[in-house]
């Protein structure tokens, strides 16, 4: 059974561990170390299955020229084993239900143009939204409204936190 909660202080170590095991490089683990110590209004879950860490998403504030701001979406994680097992499915469905309850307007992420989707993400074109970054493909850059009329004001540029540069 997978269970999604908020991340808790004794968490951190595993989370690294988890991004680490996910990722062929230390650069998503070392970018999640980053915004939790640079950006206090960061969101983060966890999934857990038997009493160990299988999975892990982050949220950080995301800003438009226009319109209220949202998060980004990024990174998250899987540990290999538990790949295709369900796990991100959890993490994205419970994450972003507590988002939408707590008010948020909307998400962006720089993903898989196949996965999200089924979470609700649209191309952010479709809104008259852009990446910041020229180097990501359009059709990897995906918005999901989290609440009714969340997009209705926002538009152009959307930026992320400054330590998302990094990975670049």
């Amino acid at each position: 059974m997978i269970h999604v909660r908020p991340e808790e202080p004794a968490d951190v170590p595993g989370i690294r561990a988890l991004h680490l095991a996910a990722f062929s490089t230390p650069a998503e683990a070392d970018l999640v170390e980053a915004l939790r110590d640079a950006c206090p209004e960061f969101r983060s879950w966890v999934a857990v299955v038997d009493d160990a860490l299988a999975g892990h998403v982050l949220y950080t504030p995301a800003r438009a020229d226009t319109g209220p701001a949202g998060l980004g979406l990024g990174p998250m994680a899987v540990a290999p084993e538990h790949q295709n097992d369900g796990v991100g499915s959890a993490l994205m469905r419970e994450s972003l239900a507590h988002l939408g309850k707590d008010g948020a307007a909307w998400v962006v992420v720089l993903g898989h143009p196949r996965y999200y989707p089924r979470f609700g993400f649209r191309p952010a074109r479709e809104h008259g939204l852009a990446c910041v970054w020229d180097v990501v493909p359009d059709p990897a850059f995906l918005v999901r409204e989290l609440r009714p009329g969340g997009l209705a004001d926002v538009s152009g540029v959307i930026r992320y936190r400054p330590e998302f540069a990094a990975l670049l």
